[in-house]
């Protein structure tokens, strides 16, 4: 199954359950569910993190809703705060920002002037833009092994 060298479908999507805990960056081309807890950025086409959920670290992905916890900055099109949402962290988005009664925002809220998503297709698993993200933040550089397992 992990071993597989498919392209992922956009609409599959994946769960983090409550008894899960990573440490690291997330990348997915299609969605992802967190109802466990994350410590490292996330990117990916769409993200939703539940009531049970918690990341620390940044999301980056088209469509975003928050109804547990986030630390962290948030950059999507379409960002959804509900009413059990936290987030502590600055919000950009291009599109829409819906905030429900309770949601708690601690941080700068930002419209976007461009509305096209940050992400490609194939910026997820690209090796070479993801060389030059880095380049142009001046940071180091990331590399991710595509061949390696993921054990659960």
């Amino acid at each position: 199954m992990f071993g597989d060298k498919k392209k992922i479908k956009d609409t599959e999507r994946s769960l983090i359950s409550e008894t899960v805990s990573i440490e690291g960056t997330i990348n997915s081309s299609g969605a992802i569910d967190v109802a466990g807890l994350i410590k490292g950025p996330v990117y990916s086409k769409e993200v939703v993190v539940r009531e049970t959920g918690s990341i620390t670290g940044s999301i980056e992905a088209d469509r975003i809703e928050i109804h547990g916890h986030l630390d962290g900055k948030i950059s999507g099109a379409d960002v959804v705060v509900g009413s059990t949402g936290t987030v502590k962290g600055d919000i950009e988005f291009g599109n829409n920002l819906k905030t429900e009664n309770g949601a708690d925002i601690d941080g700068y809220i930002k419209k976007t002037h461009g509305t096209k998503s940050k992400l490609a297709p194939d910026f997820l698993f690209s090796k070479t833009k993801e060389e030059k993200k880095s380049k142009e933040n001046g940071g180091s550089e990331t590399v991710v092994n595509k061949d390696s397992e993921v054990l659960a």
